[in-house]
């Protein structure tokens, strides 16, 4: 465990000029004491581990050391090949780049380990896209990802949700209903999200405006600007990417059904309605009744959606409210019972 720790200490000095003893200790979940302990461990075994004194000290490598690779065990190894995405990278025109640094990295790797990437691509296999579409790689996507790497401002023409694609050659001048669809905006390209085969730009509007989300298929235009950005350092891509996907699953749970829930429907609800309606849904549901059902207020897009999620449930559920909700599904249980009531099978 300690070793481990060390070997994550170098590595943490190796990748910052200075670290003070907090932000070690933060990084490594010990006590600053414990960091003062391991640095002198590491100065005793050769590392030029050096402590600088005062307010603005802090610990830092000497001399231009540099650890090796040679240290990684087999599992480390094989799980560092499998943090690209292949596809991705060759969407975004960095796959050449990616397997440069693939191959700088097994030439390091000790004699043992020159397996790891074979191993490791033969028995894990990212496959981005949803079924049943064919993937397509925006056209624009290798521009905006060489603006995402270099930090440097676009101009992008926008179609609104609902617009028609432009045409292959855009005219210079837009009608009227054209200029109601289309947005043009200065852009701050902080990150790339890929979705279930979607490609989209996370990117703050002008100079220092607001944080949005846009999906890089309905770019018309892309333009790279000369000038750079100066990235907010409290953004957080996986953090934005989180907090935008919750939102935007709550902003389309406009209603709400009151089922009856059977032990089977608890079970299946997650199934057959969004997770994030299931997961309030049954952290709001009552105690279970005599015949072990419970009761649950489920947040919905629509009655209409609901109607066709609920009815994945069958028997195990029975809508209480919405009268409509529950009047349609007393006329589809009576269609089913005058079906399979016939007694002919033909």
């Amino acid at each position: 465990m300690r070793a481990a720790r060390l070997i994550k200490m170098v590595l943490l000095l190796q990748s910052r000029p200075s670290m003070t003893a907090a932000e070690l200790a933060r990084e490594l979940e010990v006590s600053e004491r414990t960091v003062t302990r391991d640095a002198q461990a590491l100065s005793e075994a050769g590392v030029p581990v050096y402590a600088d004194r005062g307010r603005a000290g802090g610990y830092r490598l000497i001399g231009g050391y540099r650890t090796r690779l040679t240290g990684l065990a087999r599992g480390e190894a094989e799980a560092l090949f499998l943090s690209g995405v292949p596809g991705a990278l060759r969407e975004m025109g960095l796959d050449d780049v990616a397997s440069a640094a693939r191959l700088k990295v097994s030439a390091a790797l000790l004699p043992s380990l020159r397996d790891a990437p074979d191993s490791a691509a033969q028995r894990f296999h990212l496959d981005a896209p949803a079924w049943f579409r064919e993937p397509e790689t925006p056209a624009l996507l290798p521009v905006i990802a060489e603006a995402v790497w270099d930090d440097r401002r676009i101009g992008v023409v926008y179609r609104r949700p609902g617009a028609p694609s432009a045409p292959a050659e855009a005219p210079r001048r837009r009608s009227a209903d054209e200029a109601a669809t289309v947005v043009e905006r200065d852009l701050e390209p902080y990150g790339l999200v890929l979705k279930a085969g979607v490609w989209y730009l996370c990117a703050r509007v002008g100079d220092g405006g607001a944080f949005r989300t846009y999906r890089i298929d309905r770019f018309d235009a892309v333009e790279a600007r000369a000038e750079h950005f100066s990235r907010d350092p409290e953004f957080g891509l996986p953090r934005y990417w989180a907090e935008q996907a919750e939102r935007f699953a709550r902003s389309i749970l406009r209603a709400e059904v009151v089922v009856r829930l059977s032990p089977g429907g608890v079970r299946r609800l997650q199934y057959a309605v969004d997770p994030l309606s299931a997961r309030e849904a049954l952290a709001g549901a009552g105690e279970p009744d005599a015949e072990g059902w419970v009761t649950v207020t489920v947040p919905v897009e629509s009655e209409e959606v609901a109607h066709t999620q609920l009815t994945a449930l069958g028997p195990e559920a029975e809508v209480l409210a919405p009268g409509s909700l529950r009047e349609r599904f007393a006329a589809d249980a009576a269609r089913l019972a005058a079906r399979y009531g016939r007694g002919d099978v033909s």
